[in-house]
């Protein structure tokens, strides 16, 4: 069995894994945009397949319209609970693009009280112990429930 469910992989890669869609998402993170700030925001990306990564993202419940302007109609965007729940996995995402581009330092995200950059971990409740997922032989198997055994 894959140490990652890729069924559960593929399922969040067809919602979300485009590289439009992630740039989508991840200006949603800092709050509500209208159309035109995504389309500032989004260097590079056309109106058309803004207006599609929209509409798909809302379809999968990530992202929610609200009019602010009925004549001409004009939307606001923001994240739903879903949409903010994609917050670790796109930092995770964003902070492994910069290592690879080697801006890391630039990118990560701080503790706001003493400026140490942060680190992502997986930890087990239970035992109150971190799990080394990138160790030779990871501390965690994916079984028929999909848990984490350290």
């Amino acid at each position: 069995m894959p140490f990652v469910p890729l069924e559960a992989l593929d399922r969040a890669a067809r919602l979300v894994g485009d590289r439009w869609s992630l740039l989508v998402l991840g200006a949603l993170l800092d709050g509500d945009r209208r159309y035109g700030d995504l389309l500032e925001q989004i260097e590079g990306i056309s109106t058309n397949v803004l207006a599609q990564r929209l509409a798909g993202l809302e379809a999968a419940h990530l992202v929610i319209a609200e009019p602010y302007s009925r004549r001409p109609p004009r939307m606001r965007y923001s994240l739903t609970a879903d949409g903010r729940g994609l917050t670790a996995a796109l930092a995770a995402l964003s902070a492994w693009g910069a290592e690879r581009a080697g801006d890391e330092e630039e990118v990560r995200l701080r503790h706001v009280f003493c400026g140490t950059p942060l680190e992502a971990r997986w930890r087990c409740p239970t035992c109150d112990i971190d799990v080394d997922l990138q160790a030779a032989t990871p501390e965690a198997t994916i079984d028929d429930t999909v848990t984490f055994n350290a």
